[in-house]
């Protein structure tokens, strides 16, 4: 099985991402959607973060010329970024979402030097904006950023026009066509609710309204 559709399968083992078509959620940004994701719940079992773990630094190691440091987006990836920095034997780094409100007032914790090649390790790709944020914290400290990435992507048009505004690549070890085709192969949902799941990725914001 190809490496995207078996983390999609594992996402949904671990119940990582919850399909319900039928019984949406609600997001923070008050779009209803089909699919919930979290994946921080892959930690927990030990086959499945270090498969994950070595899908990233196969990628990375493809497609990013000679990284100096990883960098985990807080705080999904703090973790799993950490593991892709031990295992290449890097320096690791993480971006807050926000400055600490006291002490150093750190947005970057760790230790990077400007001039530093950096790869960023997210868990999940929406619409890429808070992703960036972290893009750009560390193009404010002199880094330079080789690129980003993330376990599973929703695919957003707007994500990738975000991220080719900010001049940024972006490799994905899964995404949504993937999880749903395993999906629909598996049968893990019917025809009718693979329609549902594809048309809620073309217009998320007004569907289901």
């Amino acid at each position: 099985m190809e490496t995207s559709k078996k983390i999609a399968q594992y996402l949904l083992q671990s119940k990582s991402i919850k399909l319900e078509p039928a019984n949406p959620f609600t997001w923070a940004s008050g779009w209803h959607s089909p699919i919930y994701c979290d994946n921080r719940k892959t930690l927990s079992f030990p086959e499945i973060r270090t498969f994950i773990r070595d899908a990233f630094v196969e990628e990375i190691s493809k497609t990013f010329t000679r990284p100096e440091v990883i960098a985990g987006v807080a705080t999904g990836a703090i973790a799993q970024g950490a593991l892709v920095a031990e295992k290449m034997g890097l320096p690791f780094i993480y971006i807050r979402s926000a400055s600490k409100a006291h002490g150093l007032e750190n947005l970057i914790e760790g230790v990077v030097e400007a001039g530093q090649k950096v790869v960023v390790i997210e868990d999940l790709i929406s619409t890429g904006g808070s992703s960036l944020k972290a893009v750009n914290a560390l193009r404010e400290a002199g880094c330079e950023v080789l690129g980003m990435a993330a376990i599973f992507s929703y695919q957003f048009p707007l994500a990738a026009q975000n991220f080719k505004d900010m001049d940024c690549k972006l490799i994905t070890l899964s995404n949504y066509s993937a999880l749903l085709e395993l999906a629909l192969e598996s049968g893990f949902i019917s025809q009718k609710e693979a329609v549902l799941l594809a048309e809620w990725r073309t217009d998320p914001e007004n569907w289901n309204k």
